[in-house]
């Protein structure tokens, strides 16, 4: 009932499309062909239309390119504006629909009209004026809230987050200089009261005829921490701790995470599934068949071929211009609110989320049906 509203959280994909027509109409989109972004930068500055590109490119990366490959939240995705070649991958790949005669635009009408008709049949099963205009004064209220819940994605998770590990690093690159550590990305295993006596340590040095005691303390520290990390990596978490509720009512766990009393039960293998299949929430609607792409992190969405079906633990905003390439999206975790369910819904895809196993369950190349309409997702061969 929201669907259709204008985010700023698909801006950077937008900005992309954009960058492909720009390439194509202004008579360069063939340096992209080279394939390889340093290659192809030299190719554009060697015409005025291709430094013209450039500036457009650099207008566009701030603030927009300020996205991560994963949420956010942490410093080991990488951040658009600083691994162009992320979206200059994009944009090759939006040139090549563009020269193919495709249109890139989102399908709007389709999406407000579908969105209109649903509007319209809850407003038929009310049955007096005042609470048809009760929904409607909600239904007002939950589109001007809307943007606000997904923009904060970009403007806090993405923007505010690639800023903070950008100079972490800048400060990291510092200690590196100093022998501290070897890596930039080092400073990321220490702790925030550990930072403060590196710097103590620093400046202590700096300001004395004293060497710091850093280079001698560190590296092996980090080293311990990082060996311990690779361990944990290797690790499979349960599901879920603890004894499981008789019901769920809660609604920002239905809502966004997708975890419902019939989720539950199935997996505990108390759900009535059939053999071959996998049920979840009805996220958007839908019914296609395809073959499967099962991916597990950002580093993987370069894998995804067109017309495949999207299989993840769950997907990040920045995976929004993968969307213009599936046909679907199934998730092990989500609900009606989640990034995956909206993003779908904003491009017209089916969309099964919550599933719990979809990704231990199906794999790459099965062909699968995903109905977004009931909520299932059923491996057909």
């Amino acid at each position: 009932m929201v669907a259709g509203v204008e985010v700023d959280l698909f801006r950077p994909d937008e900005e992309l499309k954009r960058l492909a027509r720009v390439a194509l109409d202004s008579g360069v989109a063939d340096a992209f062909a080279a394939g390889d972004v340093e290659a192809t930068c030299e190719i554009l500055k060697g015409s005025d239309a291709g430094r013209a590109w450039i500036a457009s490119f650099q207008e566009s990366a701030e603030p927009w390119f300020n996205f991560s490959t994963g949420s956010g939240f942490y410093h080991s995705d990488k951040i658009w504006i600083e691994n162009v070649e992320i979206p200059f991958d994009f944009i090759n790949d939006y040139i090549v629909k563009l020269q193919a005669g495709e249109d890139l635009a989102r399908p709007m009408d389709a999406i407000r009209a579908e969105r209109d008709r649903v509007v319209n049949e809850y407003t038929e099963l009310l049955a007096s004026d005042e609470d048809r205009e009760a929904f409607q004064g909600k239904l007002g209220l939950a589109r001007v809230v809307f943007p606000y819940v997904e923009n904060h994605n970009f403007y806090v998770e993405h923007w505010s987050h690639s800023v903070i590990w950008r100079k972490m690093r800048q400060l990291g690159e510092v200690f590196v200089k100093e022998g501290f550590w070897s890596e930039p990305n080092d400073i990321f295993y220490l702790k925030r009261t550990e930072v403060e006596d590196a710097l103590w340590d620093y400046y202590v040095s700096w300001a004395t005829p004293e060497p710091p005691a850093g280079p001698g303390r560190w590296p092996a520290i980090i080293d311990k921490r990082k060996k311990i990390c690779d361990a944990l990596r290797k690790w499979k978490p349960v599901p879920a701790l603890g004894a499981p509720p008789e019901v769920i009512t809660e609604p920002f766990t239905v809502m966004l995470w997708g975890i419902t009393s019939d989720s539950v039960s199935a997996w505990l293998g108390g759900g009535d599934a059939k053999e071959g299949e996998l049920r979840g929430m009805a996220a958007s609607p839908g019914l296609v068949e395809g073959p499967a792409r099962v991916i597990f992190a950002p580093e993987q969405i370069g894998e995804v071929q067109q017309g495949e079906i999207l299989v993840a633990p769950l997907t990040a905003p920045s995976w929004a211009p993968i969307f213009g390439k599936i046909q679907a999206t199934v998730t092990d975790t989500g609900g009606m609110m989640s990034h995956a369910a909206i993003v779908c819904r904003e491009y017209g895809l089916p969309a099964v989320t919550g599933t719990g196993f979809a990704t231990s369950t199906i794999t790459t190349g099965q062909i699968i049906r995903v109905d977004g309409n009931n909520g299932t997702v059923t491996v057909i061969g």
